[in-house]
């Protein structure tokens, strides 16, 4: 079985919700579209978690890549005091990065390395093939998108920051041959419902919950038969 979620930002409660709801076996895949990390305080915890299981995938999200730039570089906190990136660690505590720093502060210095190790070779998207159907798995938007527009260079300055950052739009293409699965933009925005909910559309689907939010909850999607599961809080 595939499965496909993201957008967990912290929450570890909502996280093993869904993983005794999906059960996951070795031979199934679970697909995680970033944001692992930020708002509640166990992000680094489930990285650490993710990075032991071999049968999970994950893209980067633009909270591990505000992480990255603002103290990627720097080996330890004592380190972070002399080369941190004042405006980048800002950015990332504007963002809820505060309790994932917090956290990062009291575990070893060769954790740290792994994690941030991890992070810098994680992909931007993913493709998948589930009974004859292809999809394009991102965080924000296919690395595709950042080509057909040449103002997206200085918009967005490289395909990274593009991938993890910049929203798709129900009016924004989509790679031709492929559904779009993604995550970053909470599908509230696409639908006004009192519980949130996946988003669908012809060719695309929004998988982001609000699990970051209080009012959120986390969501995970099989592509076999196209079940959804949601956490219980």
């Amino acid at each position: 079985m595939i499965y496909v979620m993201s957008d967990i930002h912290g929450n570890l409660e909502r996280f093993e919700s869904i993983m005794r709801q999906i059960n996951l076996k070795e031979e199934d895949t679970l697909y995680i579209l970033g944001d692992v990390i930020d708002r509640y305080p166990y992000g680094i915890k489930l990285l650490r978690r993710i990075m032991k299981m071999p049968n999970v995938k994950m893209l980067l999200g633009n909270h591990e890549y505000m992480m990255l730039q603002a103290i990627g570089h720097c080996k330890d906190a004592a380190d972070e005091k002399k080369n941190a990136y004042k405006g980048d660690v800002e950015l990332w505590y504007y963002n809820g990065g505060d309790v994932t720093h917090d956290y990062l502060k009291h575990i070893r210095k060769e954790y740290r390395a792994e994690i941030f190790e991890y992070l810098k070779n994680l992909p931007l998207n993913y493709d998948v093939t589930v009974n004859d159907v292809k999809y394009k798995l991102v965080h924000a938007s296919p690395v595709d998108n950042y080509y057909l527009d040449p103002l997206n260079e200085y918009e967005y300055g490289d395909e990274e920051y593009f991938a993890v950052w910049a929203r798709w739009k129900p009016h924004y293409p989509i790679p031709v041959g492929y559904n779009l699965i993604f995550g970053h933009t909470p599908t509230i925005y696409f639908h006004n419902k009192e519980l949130w909910e996946i988003w669908k559309d012809e060719r695309a689907i929004g998988i982001d919950c609000g699990c970051g939010y209080e009012q959120g909850r986390l969501a995970c999607l099989r592509l076999d038969d196209m079940k959804v599961f949601y956490s219980e809080k």
